[in-house]
């Protein structure tokens, strides 16, 4: 996914689409059927459309509107939150040019028995821009590397979009153990942090990682380097990843395939930050 940075995202609106679909708790809802009204803020680039005055450069909003329809027919849910989620990623997945969608699901006259116009679920979604460190100094280095890229790209929510050439490095911290083979990779996904931290410890554990001795060896370690440019310190997951400046085998391969991504702490881009640690190890 490309870095934005300041450039301008546009947004193309739709109010109030009315739908009628099968989607409640009660088995009257499921059955009969209701009204339920969309509403949707789509943020993408839309100047070179209004400069050639060409749709295909847009979004063409009476196709969206009949894809909601298509989806919301399509199957039942118990929750609105559920419609609001499920539709909000299928409208990311099957439309390229959109990066974050604001989605609004009302359902007029819900049957509380008490007097009420409309309930609604809002919710936000939108494609993150996270970069990922990869490495493994068990067995078939490179096979293990190649396997988490390939569980990663597998994910409907989740693409690849940067590898860095893969580098042998020495192991970090005091245990004795091989050599290992790092690589950094640029990623573009729809899961939460912590959705995609739960999702990468599966992806050690097919590739039976087992987590004996700290910093010890491992078939494959997975860590979440920067995640847009969140900053969050919690027991369980620090981002952006701790010490980052101070690890070569990580600053190596991110110069490679972001060297102007900025480090959100310090400022500093990360080839500022691997040209700073090579000075420091060379004064040594």
């Amino acid at each position: 996914m490309e870095d934005k940075g300041a450039v301008t995202v546009d947004r193309i609106e739709i109010e109030n689409l009315e739908v009628f679909a099968h989607h409640g708790v009660l088995q009257e809802e499921n059955s009969l059927g209701q009204k339920f009204l969309i509403s949707a803020k789509f943020y993408l680039q839309t100047k070179t459309a209004g400069l050639k005055d060409d749709i295909s450069q847009s979004l063409d909003y009476s196709a969206v509107c009949y894809f909601i329809k298509k989806k919301l027919e399509e199957r039942n849910y118990r929750l609105i939150e559920a419609v609001a989620e499920h539709l909000a990623q299928d409208l990311l997945l099957e439309y390229d040019s959109i990066r974050q969608v604001d989605l609004t699901v009302k359902k007029p006259w819900a049957p509380i028995l008490l007097p009420l116009e409309t309930v609604a679920v809002s919710i936000s979604r939108k494609w993150h821009r996270v970069f990922l460190s990869i490495g493994s100094n068990l067995g078939d280095r490179e096979g293990y590397l190649d396997f988490a890229i390939d569980q990663l790209n597998a994910q409907s929510d989740t693409k690849v979009v940067k590898i860095a050439d893969y580098i042998e490095t020495e192991p970090y911290g005091d245990v004795a153990q091989d050599d290992f083979l790092n690589s950094a990779l640029e990623v573009q996904t729809l899961k939460e942090p912590y959705e995609l931290l739960d999702f990468i410890h599966e992806v050690e554990k097919l590739a039976k990682r087992e987590r004996i001795v700290h910093w010890g060896p491992r078939t494959l370690d997975i860590d979440i380097l920067f995640y847009d440019n969140l900053i969050m310190g919690e027991e369980c997951l620090a981002i952006p990843h701790p010490e980052i400046e101070k690890r070569a085998f990580v600053l190596e391969p991110m110069a490679d395939i972001a060297p102007c991504f900025r480090h959100p702490v310090t400022g500093k881009t990360i080839r500022q930050l691997y040209e700073e640690l090579k000075q420091n190890e060379n004064s040594v």
